[in-house]
């Protein structure tokens, strides 16, 4: 369990603040709306009303006790980058900062950031590679060469033990688990046949994973 202060309650933020709180952490809240601050008081350890750019306010909240500072503030650059900036200044562990561009994301790491969120180029990019092929049902991003895919198991493969189709000497791709009915198996033997009404959780470069799979 961590100690979080997440800071910004629009859309993301709220979403933020469930998940937080769905995974057992303790949550203090802060926007300058009390009708956001009142949203997220059911998932939240605490919340309060004020503005992250006065450095009084933050200084009140002892930043540097808490294991994580999340800045979700979304529509308001300026405001984002000052308390990415405040909170480093005032002694926080590790800043997580919400960008929109590019651009924003060069000034927020130069000003304190230590990481960046990118929701909406992650989702288009999640998106984008959902749903354009019929095989794969998710995927998370490692780093820039590796991700982990969930995928049907092609056709062709059907009925084939996994040392048959040896994927790993072929292609340099690792299969992690196999699902079924919603349930997950993480024992991966050479003799394991695949059947239809599996998926497999691959984990494999990028560029391997799409000569593998057709993606």
């Amino acid at each position: 369990m961590k100690s979080v202060l997440l800071i910004g309650l629009g859309r993301f933020g709220r979403h933020m603040a469930q998940k937080l709180n769905e995974l057992n952490h303790e949550v203090m809240a802060i926007d300058k709306t009390e009708d956001r601050v009142d949203a997220v008081l059911p998932f939240v350890t605490n919340a309060q009303i004020g503005d992250s750019t006065n450095e009084e306010f933050l200084k009140s909240l002892g930043v540097n006790n808490y294991d994580l500072c999340i800045v979700a503030i979304g529509n308001d650059f300026q405001s984002s980058l000052e308390t990415t900036s405040l909170l480093k200044e005032l002694g926080a562990k590790v800043v997580i900062s919400r960008a929109s561009r590019d651009t924003h994301a060069k000034f927020l790491l130069r000003n304190g950031a230590d990481q960046i969120i990118y929701p909406e180029k992650q989702v288009a990019s999640w998106a984008a590679i959902r749903y354009s092929a019929d095989h794969i049902l998710d995927f998370i991003e490692i780093d820039e060469r590796f991700a982990i895919f969930e995928v049907t198991t092609p056709e062709e493969w059907i009925g084939k033990t996994i040392g048959q189709v040896d994927i790993r000497k072929k292609f340099g791709i690792n299969i992690m688990a196999i699902k079924q009915d919603g349930k997950m198996s993480l024992t991966i033997l050479p003799d394991t046949v695949l059947k239809a009404d599996e998926t497999m959780l691959v984990l494999g470069e990028y560029k391997d994973i799409q000569k593998c799979f057709h993606i």
